[in-house]
């Protein structure tokens, strides 16, 4: 014996449903042409085996069949019913036994109600339409089997259905029941993962009140999504159903559970115009040969004591006489209708929002590029602000931003990277023809000086300034005023080394110069002194000697520089962000301040001895000349050091230049200008006497 429990019967809502107070008990008056049809199948089932003695031989099946009216109290009643063995049993007639199984039942909540009831006594519970992942928990529900996929399936399916057609954005309408809490449960940890985020979850029931109806029809006008799954019986919904059709809200892509995606009411005119083009997932149909006849042979003739037939014909036969509507009509052409196969309508989508284009649903549209995701605080994840990425970092195919790399720069619309640009001092720019044209002129002037002096090299003014040591004086200022052509140009390994180096060693060779003429001056005049045979002691060797050991220590300190640690060009990042400035780095910090500190140890020197001879008789005193070139060099180049260290980029070149310069204009000016003045324009004064300063009134 095999008992079954359907929803053949149930509270016909569209005559009698009203906004009154929760009824206490569901009223069973309308008839459910689907569940019947779902006991015709099972007793033909049972039939086809009884009649195949290749299946259960000696074995013959009989079955009982009451109605739940969709009520999980009612399906207890009615499990309790069918399992009970009658009262009163007489032993002499064969009993009826009591049931082996139990076909069992349409709602989750009915199968949940009635395997729990069953399941501590190990009755087979196998249900034909109960999608509850939750009935899959074998510890509670151990002899529970059931025909259908679970919900956790069907929701990963839907999760999937969502995520194809790109909605972000989605409200939910459950049933407030097992069936509808654990589908969206299901539902919402599928989507999650898919970065689909839930608005809002609507509860409903058939039995709520008008009240509970209308909030959750508030809460869909309220919200922004376009985009709803109804995860509801047909019964529970339907309440919901007409109160959105007649409010009138449309614009809404409706996504259906497989429990009223196939109803017959979403497809009535009325409710068409709001649920048309619903989506969802339907349980694949078989063919099941010799069905179709026998359902066609159903008569109340033919067993009048059949289970509902009688019903069934007084819906049918009323339904006739009344011509009812579409829902009753359509509801007659599915009972009879055995094929498998889907309507060919179902092969296009008719989309809710605009005809021929999927619908969006999204909290905030998918950010532009050159802009980045902000979450708004106390909302969802799909629901953020666009804010434009920050100089340097670009999004153009992700919602985040990407740094550029350390040579690159983003653009204006911050969606590329752009390289940075590179920034050097050029030969082509203001600032480098003009030091260009300062540096040939220099060296112009000081060839010019060497021309001057070598044709004029026999007169008073050449011999007592010591020829040989002013031409090779002038010949490393020559050098000097070339030395700032190394610095323009994109730095190269070879450039970077030459440009200091070289600038050191012919700095190294001016002063030493200027400090061998220093102490042939001072020693000159001291010579005078009688019994003083200092004077003897610094002739032209001595004078090579002093020049020659005091720049071959600046050669061994460059010499070292080089092969330890040698200047490199670099690229550097920290004077601007869209610049790359390109200079030569020192690479030893300490041998660019050595060499530095020796040319400075040089000129202090000069100073001292120019200083000291300073008032020495003479008209034309080479000590006074010394004396103030050496405070300028000085003067320079102490204000050089701070200036170099604090200026950026291609400035900090520029001041290296200007120091150069200045200093070697402050040499040339001081030393050679004013002897090339009287050769020049005043040549009689370039007379022995007057360089002696020997006039008649003078006392030597």
């Amino acid at each position: 014996m095999i008992g079954g429990i359907f929803p053949v019967f149930k509270e016909d809502l569209s005559a009698t449903w009203t906004f009154e107070s929760e009824p206490t008990r569901v009223k069973c008056t309308g008839f459910y042409m689907r569940a019947f049809r779902w006991t015709q199948v099972m007793i033909f089932a049972i039939e086809e085996i009884n009649n195949n003695p290749a299946v259960l031989p000696n074995i013959s099946i009989g079955y009982k069949i009451l109605s739940s009216c969709s009520s999980p109290t009612n399906a207890v009643r009615a499990a309790l019913t069918l399992a009970s063995r009658p009262e009163e049993i007489d032993l002499t007639s064969s009993c009826p036994p009591a049931i082996s199984a139990l076909i069992a039942e349409s709602g989750s909540s009915q199968s949940i109600a009635v395997a729990g009831t069953l399941g501590p006594f190990r009755v087979p519970i196998v249900s034909y339409f109960s999608t509850c992942a939750c009935l899959s928990d074998r510890a509670k529900y151990p002899s529970f089997f059931r025909t259908i996929p679970s919900d956790y399936f069907q929701a990963k399916a839907l999760a999937a259905l969502v995520k194809r057609f790109g909605w972000q954005w989605i409200g939910a309408i459950q049933s407030d029941n097992d069936y509808g809490r654990n589908g969206i449960l299901a539902f919402t940890k599928e989507v999650k993962k898919l970065g689909v985020c839930v608005a809002f979850v609507g509860k409903i029931l058939r039995t709520y009140s008008e009240e509970k109806i209308l909030d959750v029809v508030e809460m869909i006008k309220k919200s922004t999504v376009r985009v709803i799954l109804a995860f509801v019986p047909e019964g529970d919904f339907y309440p919901l159903m007409k109160e959105v059709v007649k409010q009138n809200i449309t614009g809404i892509q409706w996504i259906g559970s497989e429990a009223w995606i196939t109803a017959p009411r979403p497809s009535t005119p009325e409710m068409y115009q709001t649920f048309g083009g619903a989506l969802g997932f339907v349980v694949q149909k078989m063919a099941i040969p010799n069905l179709k006849p026998f359902l066609t042979g159903i008569s109340p003739y033919t067993d009048p004591n059949a289970a509902f037939v009688r019903d069934f014909w007084e819906f049918m036969v009323t339904g006739q006489l009344q011509r009812v509507n579409f829902r009753d009509q359509f509801g007659h052409d599915v009972f009879f209708d055995v094929n498998g196969d889907p309507p060919a309508s179902y092969d296009i989508i008719n989309w809710q929002l605009i005809e021929g284009q999927v619908p969006t649903s999204v909290c905030s549209n998918v950010c532009p590029v050159g802009t980045r995701k902000a979450q708004i605080k106390g909302k969802p994840t799909c629901c953020f602000d666009c804010i434009t990425c920050a100089d340097g970092s670009i999004a153009n195919s992700t919602a985040d931003c990407t740094p550029c790399p350390q040579e690159y720069w983003s653009n204006e619309s911050k969606d590329k990277c752009i390289p940075k640009t590179i920034e050097f001092l050029t030969y082509h720019e203001p600032m480098g023809i003009v030091i260009t044209i300062v540096s040939l002129l220099g060296a112009s002037l000081t060839l010019a000086t060497m021309m001057v002096f070598l044709h004029y090299r026999e007169t008073p003014v050449i011999k007592a300034s010591n020829s040989e040591l002013s031409c090779f004086l002038l010949f490393s200022l020559f050098l000097c005023f070339l030395c700032p052509l190394t610095f323009l140009g994109r730095p190269t390994v070879w450039t970077c080394m030459l440009r200091h180096t070289a600038f050191g060693v012919t700095f190294a060779l001016c002063i030493s110069c200027v400090l061998g003429k220093t102490i042939v001056v001072v020693t000159a005049f001291k010579a005078t002194i009688p019994g003083n045979k200092v004077a003897g002691k610094f002739g032209p060797a001595q004078q090579r000697i002093i020049v020659c050991f005091c720049t071959l220590i600046q050669i061994v300190i460059c010499v070292l520089w080089l092969t330890l640690k040698p200047p490199f060009p670099d690229m550097v990042f920290k004077y601007s962000n869209k610049k790359i400035i390109l200079e030569c780095n020192t690479g030893s910090e300490a041998a660019f301040y050595a060499v530095l500190g020796y040319i400075g140890i040089l000129a202090i020197i000069c100073l001292i001895l120019a200083f000291l001879g300073r008032k020495l008789p003479d008209n034309f005193n080479e000590a006074k000349f010394i004396t103030f070139s050496m405070l300028i060099f000085c003067a320079v180049w102490i204000t050089f050091i701070p200036a170099y260290v604090s200026s950026p980029g291609k400035f900090t070149v520029a001041v290296e230049i200007f120091a150069i310069l200045s200093s070697a204009f402050g040499l040339l000016l001081s030393i050679f200008a004013l002897k090339c003045f009287i050769i020049l324009i005043k040549p009689e004064k370039n007379t022995k006497k007057h360089v002696m300063g020997k006039t008649v009134n003078k006392k030597i």
